[in-house]
C-alpha cells in the first residue's frame, strides 16, 4: 500500500510507486484480439434503422425521454448491439455553445477517443455528423449502471467482493486512458459505470468527450464537484481522481454521500458509520479501512496530494476477493440471460419465451390472433371449399375457443383435427398447439410444432422464440439461447424493412 500512517490519518500518497502488476495499457493488447470493430462514421439512416426510428422503446437513458441527451440501444445489420447517444440542442443552456459543438473539427476528438480499445471500457466504435445531428456509437452494455445496482437494486445488494472489483476495474480503466494520453474524464459518477454481458464493470467512453453532457463538465450537485473545478472551471487529471474518491464512497456506503460529510466521519474515526448496512457485516474491517483511507486521499483538497491513476490500481489490487468467481455470479445475474441474445432487444414474446413464462406466452399469442398467417399460401379448389373447408374451420374454431378458455387438452385435440384435415396450413395453429403441449409438459411435441411453424413461415420470429422455450424445457439451454438470437435477428430485420 505504500508508506504507513495512522489508521485513519490523511497522509501523503506517493504517485511513483513501483509494482509487479501489469500496466493497465497491457489490457488493450488482449482486447484488440476480440471482435470490436474499428471506429467509423455511420450515416443517420443507419442509426435510425438500428434504433427503429429512435423509438422510445429503445431508450436506455436513466431518465428516459427526459434525459438531456438520450441514449438508445440498437442493432446493426450485422447483428451487433450498439448504444447510440443522440445530442439534444434544447438541453444546452447556450445555443452558441451548441453551434461550437456542431463544428466538425470538434468531432475530430471523437475519432481520437475511438482509437482506444480496452476491456475496461464501453468502447466508442463510431459517430454520426449530418446536418445538426450529432451522435456517438458505442458497445452496448446490457446490464445497466452502477447507480442501478448500488442504489436501486431489486434482488440483492451488491456484494463486498464485487464492490472491490468495480473499484479495481474502474481504476484500471482510468490508468489505461491516462497511458493513452486521455487522462481527462468529464463528470465521473455511478451512471458512467456500466455492466457488460458477463457482469463486468466498464467505464463509459462518452465521458472521455469534452462537452459530452449539456455543454458542461460536471452535472452533479456542487457538493460532489472537485473544489478546484469550482475555482477554475477546468477539469484536470487530479479532478478525475477526486471524482473516483466519491465513487469509492458510493461503493462503501451504498449511498451518494457528500464528501465533506464522509470526511468528517473519517476524521472522527467513525468509518463504520459509512458502511452500507445492507452488507450486514459481510466485509473485512481491514479492507474497509484501506478503502476508506484510499477514498480520503482521493478527496484531498489540494490536487497535488491526491494519488494518480496508477497508484489507485496498485492500492486496490491486493484487496481483491473471490477473484476466481465470475462477475455475473457475484452480481446474481443468470448467465443464460447475460448473453447479448437474451438481454438485448427482444419482443415481449421473445422475453416471455426466454423466461419460459407460459402464462405470458399464452396471453401474447391470444392477442396476436392470426395476423401472421397473412401471405401463407392455401390453394383450394371450389370443390374442396364446398365439401371440406367448413368442417376444417369448425375444428380450428373449437381449438381457438378451448385455447382462450385455457382448456389446453381440448385445444390440442381440436387443432390436431384441423391440421390432419390437410386442407389448410397455418403457422399460428402450430404455434398455439406448441404452447398447449408445453402447458401439458410435453416439450418434445412442442418443439416439433414450433419447428413445423418455421417450415411453413421461415422468417417468422415467433417460431424461433417458441422453439427456444421448448429447448429450455428440455434442458438444452445453449441451443435455446442460439435460437433466441436467431429470432431477435429476424425481428430486427423486420423492423428495418
Amino acid at each position: 500500500m505504500g508508506g504507513r500512517c495512522s489508521r485513519f490519518g490523511l497522509c501523503w500518497w506517493p504517485s511513483n510507486l513501483k509494482s509487479n502488476l501489469p500496466h493497465s495499457s497491457d489490457l488493450d493488447r488482449e482486447y484488440e484480439k476480440l471482435s470490436v470493430p474499428s471506429f467509423r462514421e455511420y450515416s443517420l439512416d443507419e442509426l435510425r434503422a438500428a434504433t427503429s426510428g429512435f423509438s422510445v422503446d429503445h431508450i436506455v437513458s436513466e431518465h428516459g425521454e427526459k434525459a438531456p441527451n438520450v441514449v438508445y440501444k440498437g442493432m446493426l445489420e450485422d447483428g451487433r448491439w450498439i448504444a447510440v447517444k443522440r445530442f439534444n440542442k434544447s438541453a444546452w443552456p447556450d445555443t452558441r455553445q451548441f453551434m461550437v459543438f456542431l463544428d466538425l473539427a470538434h468531432w475530430d476528438e471523437a475519432r481520437l477517443v475511438g482509437e482506444l480499445r480496452s476491456e475496461r471500457l464501453a468502447n466508442l466504435i463510431g459517430c454520426c455528423c449530418e446536418g445538426h445531428e450529432r451522435l456517438l456509437v458505442a458497445e452496448f452494455m446490457p446490464h445497466e449502471t452502477l447507480s442501478k445496482h448500488l442504489f436501486h437494486w431489486d434482488a440483492q445488494p451488491m456484494k463486498w467482493a464485487m464492490r472491490l472489483r468495480v473499484a479495481f476495474y474502474l481504476a484500471q480503466a482510468l490508468d489505461y486512458c491516462s497511458s493513452k494520453g486521455r487522462a481527462l474524464y468529464h463528470d465521473l459518477n455511478a451512471y458512467r459505470v456500466l455492466f457488460d454481458q458477463d457482469g463486468n464493470p466498464r467505464l463509459s467512453c462518452f465521458g472521455l468527450m469534452k462537452n459530452s453532457r449539456d455543454g458542461k463538465s460536471y452535472s452533479t450537485n456542487l457538493a460532489f464537484t472537485p473544489p478546484e473545478y469550482l475555482r477554475t472551471g477546468r477539469v484536470t487529471p487530479e479532478s478525475v481522481v477526486y471524482s473516483f474518491g466519491t465513487l469509492l464512497l458510493d461503493l462503501l456506503s451504498g449511498k451518494h454521500i457528500p464528501p465533506s460529510h464522509a470526511l468528517d466521519l473519517i476524521r472522527g474515526k467513525n468509518f463504520l458509520m459509512l458502511m452500507d448496512s445492507c452488507l450486514e457485516g459481510h466485509f473485512s474491517n481491514n479492507d474497509g479501512t484501506e478503502l476508506v483511507r484510499l477514498a480520503s486521499r482521493c478527496l484531498q483538497y489540494e490536487p497535488r496530494e491526491r494519488p494518480n491513476a496508477r497508484s489507485l490500481v496498485i492500492a486496490l489490487a491486493p484487496l481483491q476477493k473471490e477473484t476466481e468467481v465470475p462477475s455475473h455470479v457475484l452480481m446474481g445475474i443468470s448467465h443464460e440471460t447475460s448473453s447479448s441474445a437474451s438481454t438485448s432487444v427482444l419482443t415481449p414474446l421473445g422475453e416471455a419465451c426466454s423466461r419460459t413464462d407460459l402464462t405470458a406466452i399464452h396471453e401474447i399469442l391470444e392477442n396476436l390472433g392470426y395476423k401472421d398467417d397473412e401471405g401463407v399460401a392455401n390453394e383450394l379448389s371450389f370443390q374442396m371449399w364446398t365439401s371440406q373447408i367448413q368442417e376444417t374451420l369448425n375444428g380450428k374454431k373449437r381449438g381457438d375457443a378451448a385455447f382462450r378458455a385455457k382448456d389446453f387438452s381440448t385445444a390440442i385435440d381440436s387443432y390436431t383435427e384441423f391440421i390432419d384435415g390437410g386442407t389448410m396450413i397455418s403457422p399460428t395453429v402450430f404455434a398455439r398447439r406448441c404452447l398447449c403441449y408445453l402447458m401439458n409438459n410435453m416439450p418434445q411435441e412442442a418443439l416439433g410444432d414450433a419447428m413445423q411453424a418455421q417450415v411453413i413461415s421461415p422468417d417468422w420470429p415467433a417460431a424461433f422464440y417458441l422453439q427456444a422455450a421448448a429447448l429450455f424445457k428440455l434442458g438444452m439451454d445453449n441451443d435455446a439461447r442460439e435460437t433466441l438470437k436467431d429470432g431477435s435477428l429476424l425481428d430486427a430485420k423486420r423492423k428495418r424493412n
